[in-house]
């Protein structure tokens, strides 16, 4: 506030209102600007008080009403008056302490009320109660509140520890949901893949087949028709004999062979050929029974 200063002349800052007495009573208050005083008359600037928005941070530690201690961190935002500055100049000794007083005293009886999840989504609503109480008490004494803000929330160490770890846990709990989706459509795409890998593989092999016999038939017939005396048994032992060797070779050349441990001679390339005529045979006589079917 300040004390009398008995001077003719004062001057009053921008942003602020001068208390004027005379003779040790409140006598106007005075604008910004140069103001000239009569001390013979017992007239002084007994004080200035600056209307300027001030900040006051409270720290108010409490317990919520599942046993967690928090503090709580406020900001309150108020002014002077210039209507009542008198009332501001007069009536408080120290309006930070008055301010501070309420807030303790308003967090305290709302707080406990609460659940720590519930003080973290109503914390506006604390704030709107402290903001009202202190407006009606503020406002008596030449003071205006502008905003307050709980600007933060601290729970116990221990407690933001459990609370890190729950969500953490949660957190992998779905990670791993999402895992095991991923995993279940890998292996579901990997089976698809490789049903259509088998079929298109079964496909192609059956079309090779069909391709070296058709083969097998042309060249049997040509050789039939160009070298007269020889039968179809005689080329096609010829042919297999050819291919057996062809066999042998393609193993010899290898670059990753491995010992490889097959009968060989005369008599085993005949068994080999007699097993592949007789294959072809059953599988003739089999495609005529289904024409026959058929028709």
């Amino acid at each position: 506030m300040g004390n009398a200063n008995c001077i003719f002349l004062g001057c009053v800052e921008q942003a602020s209102i001068g208390v004027v007495e005379r003779w040790g009573r409140f006598e106007r208050l005075a604008e910004p600007g140069l103001h000239f005083f009569n001390p013979l008359a017992g007239e002084c600037l007994a004080g200035l008080l600056s209307t300027r928005i001030s900040s006051l941070d409270v720290r108010v530690e409490t317990k919520t009403k599942d046993n967690v201690f928090v503090q709580l961190l406020c900001s309150i935002q108020y002014r002077v008056v210039k209507e009542n500055a008198d009332d501001a100049f007069y009536e408080l000794q120290n309006p930070k302490e008055q301010i501070q007083a309420y807030v303790f005293d308003v967090v305290r009886a709302h707080v406990p009320r609460m659940t720590l999840d519930e003080l973290f989504e109503q914390k506006g609503e604390v704030a709107k109660a402290v903001l009202e109480e202190l407006e009606k008490v503020m406002g008596a004494y030449g003071y205006s509140i502008e905003h307050i803000l709980m600007v933060d929330i601290i729970p116990d160490a221990s407690v933001r520890k459990a609370m890190n770890e729950i969500n953490a846990a949660q957190r992998l709990q779905l990670a791993s949901v999402y895992k095991g989706e991923a995993d279940k459509v890998l292996q579901v795409k990997k089976a698809e893949a490789e049903a259509e890998a088998k079929y298109l593989g079964g496909v192609g092999v059956a079309k090779q087949r069909q391709a070296i016999t058709d083969g097998l038939r042309e060249n049997i017939l040509n050789f039939s028709h160009k070298v007269e005396g020889t039968s179809a048994k005689e080329v096609m032992d010829l042919i297999m004999i050819t291919q057996y060797f062809d066999t042998i070779k393609d193993l010899g050349n290898s670059s990753k062979n491995t010992t490889v441990f097959i009968p060989h001679g005369p008599g085993h390339v005949r068994d080999i050929t007699d097993q592949i005529r007789n294959g072809m045979m059953e599988a003739t006589s089999g495609n005529v029974n289904v024409d026959n079917i058929n028709l």
